[in-house]
């Protein structure tokens, strides 16, 4: 299985209360380079510009910036988005910034790539929030623009959203043929339909049989476009909380930032002792489930992290 975990950049309001915006940012990187040394495949962050549940004017570090500074402070250890709005960039953009950063990383960049849904986000921003099918097909057109210039000497494309004239990316990626494509997303009318068609990776939430019917769904349109299933890795992000005592893990109840009893958000993320989240993996590893990509929700503290690298990843080696 991937094993990646995201780095705390403020999108949850966990860097409330550390000091000044130098001190959050060395939270970020301090957690980026122990990801790295517990041996984590992958180190993540989040593609948005206010807090959730609401804007709360607390520090939130910028998904690109961010990435190309843990690119500098890591070596080994891939970098992804979880996922890069669609509607935030112009995908000729997009290109240009994700090969330089696979570049600057020595090729190691995992790009993570969705539809976008936090409208307040985008009013606040003065982007357009347009219809959910009109996000996915600007995701489509996204993906569709970025891979033809990662590849192509000069790209000619026109869409009904994006278009570009003899556009040049120069200079291209280092991974061959291209860096893994990971798209974010459930939707299964819609957005699963583009993962079928574009994706390496994909990802998408849900307790174990919320997650197996995405799968199947998935499959179904593969069947339809005529691609193999097993061609796209599928991966599950959820929240997870460790400790080393069930009872530790009782007495720290709900961590969901929505409210959400303490059961029903156990049932649906990685959440109790070292050996309990070891058999939730496994049960969804069961399922086909190729790689995790989890948030701990004990940042800025680091005692889950270090729980996982140390005593839950090494099972899956």
């Amino acid at each position: 299985m991937i094993f990646g975990v995201f780095a705390p950049q403020g999108w949850k309001t966990e860097l409330a209360g550390i000091g000044d915006a130098r001190a959050q940012w060395e939270v970020t990187l301090a957690t980026a380079v122990l990801a790295e040394e517990l041996g984590f495949d992958s180190i993540w962050v989040y593609d948005h510009v206010h807090n959730v549940p609401a804007p709360s004017h607390e520090s939130v570090f910028e998904c690109w910036t961010t990435i190309a500074a843990l690119a500098q402070a890591t070596s080994s250890i891939r970098l992804g988005q979880m996922v890069s709005c669609a509607g935030y960039r112009n995908p000729a953009l997009v290109a240009k910034v994700t090969a330089t950063v696979d570049v600057i990383s020595d090729g190691r960049l995992d790009w993570g790539i969705g539809a976008g849904w936090y409208d307040q986000e985008y009013r606040a921003y003065g982007w357009d929030y347009p219809s959910n099918a009109d996000r996915i097909r600007m995701l489509r057109e996204t993906v569709e623009i970025v891979r033809m210039m990662w590849s192509e000497p000069d790209s000619t494309y026109e869409g009904r959203h994006f278009s570009v004239q003899g556009a040049q990316c120069d200079p291209k990626p280092l991974q061959d043929p291209h860096p893994p494509v990971w798209i974010g997303g459930g939707g299964e009318q819609l957005t699963l339909r583009v993962v079928a068609r574009h994706a390496d990776r994909s990802n998408f939430g849900g307790k174990p049989e919320e997650w197996t019917h995405k799968v199947d769904v998935l499959r179904r349109h593969c069947a339809e476009v005529g691609r193999d299933p097993d061609e796209i890795t599928m991966t599950w992000s959820p929240e997870v909380f460790i400790r080393s005592s069930e009872q530790e893990v009782l007495d720290a109840g709900t961590r969901s930032l929505w409210g959400e009893p303490f059961e029903s958000w156990r049932a649906g993320n990685l959440v109790g002792t070292p050996e309990q989240v070891c058999e939730r993996l496994a049960e969804y590893q069961a399922l086909g489930c190729g790689g995790v990509v989890p948030w701990c929700s004990d940042y800025p503290e680091h005692e889950t992290l270090r729980l996982l690298g140390e005593q839950v990843l090494p099972e899956f080696r």
